[in-house]
């Protein structure tokens, strides 16, 4: 097996090629004067299983485009097998028609995918997990969520609860609280499709009174699902409101937004590279891998 450290995860692809003690190609690359992207791999993959580690988070088109470049020119260069590690999957939120005229962009990106010539995808909490269905190969959707468990369970948190922001995620609030030893619940969220401004509701009563609070979500991007959480935490008497995420997309002013609402702490794994990517997906990854 030959580990490719992406572009935009080449930190991560180091990890995961120690994890594994695996062979690293690494890859050439520079953008040329009019803004086109320049890839060159430094090694030879001829009857190999290349896993190329490439996250596509911002800026999404350009990681998208390097990611297929990379599927392509390496089944061109003879190798065996490729599979694509992909810890957030641009455009998978985009997975149903709301309205006339849009386009499912997330189908789309699975064609292209498919069309390079992609054998094998691995991703983690993808927001809807029937999206993987839409593959002809196989692809695999992994949770972080023990991670993140394990990372909240070395703090000295007094009386634990965990949240999930939306009625989309209690299994990851579930996995997180079986970790803690403590109990769970969720909000309901409403998204205006067209405005796309959100409000959140309690979904069912529960008392956190004193008690420190881990938020848990799939994606944190402009923070306005999180900030109506910890508002509603703050006003039910929470003591700390801790936040954790697999995919820190973070758009301008969402950790700004969080912590002016009260949050104590934001973590996230290293899916997208961030300022608070605390927590590595590589042993996970390096996991799935051995499976073949």
């Amino acid at each position: 097996m030959i580990i490719v450290p992406g572009p935009s995860s080449e930190e991560l692809g180091r990890k995961v090629a120690w994890e594994l003690r695996e062979k690293i190609v690494a890859l050439e690359y520079k953008n040329f004067p009019d803004g086109e992207n320049y890839l060159r791999f430094t090694g030879e993959f001829k009857d190999e299983d290349v896993v190329i580690v490439q996250t596509t988070g911002p800026p999404q088109d350009t990681n998208l485009i390097k990611l297929l470049f990379m599927i392509e020119t390496a089944k061109g260069l003879g190798a065996k097998k490729v599979v694509a590690v992909v810890p957030y999957f641009a455009y998978a939120r985009q997975d149903e028609r709301y309205r006339p005229g849009e386009v499912v962009s997330a189908e789309v990106v699975i064609d292209l995918l498919e069309k390079a010539g992609l054998d094998g995808f691995v991703t983690f909490d993808i927001h809807n997990p029937e999206l993987l269905g839409k593959f002809k190969i196989r692809a695999t959707s992994l949770t972080a969520m023990p991670l993140i468990g394990e990372y909240f369970s070395r703090l000295n948190l007094k009386k634990p609860f965990v949240l999930a922001p939306d009625q989309e995620a209690p299994r990851r609030a579930e996995i997180v609280a079986g970790i803690l030893g403590c109990e769970h619940s969720w909000l309901d969220k409403f998204r205006d499709r067209i405005t796309g401004e959100i409000r959140s509701e309690i979904h069912e009563d529960f008392d956190v009174s004193g008690r420190d609070i881990i938020i848990v979500d799939d994606i944190i991007s402009t923070g306005k699902t999180i900030v109506n959480a910890v508002e509603i935490l703050r006003k039910k008497g929470a003591a700390n409101i801790y936040v954790g995420c697999t995919h820190p997309v973070l758009a301008p002013g969402a950790l700004e937004r969080i912590a002016g609402a009260g949050a104590k702490e934001v973590v996230s794994t290293d899916s997208i590279p961030s300022s608070i990517s605390k927590i590595s997906l590589a042993p996970l990854i390096a996991e799935e891998l051995r499976k073949g």
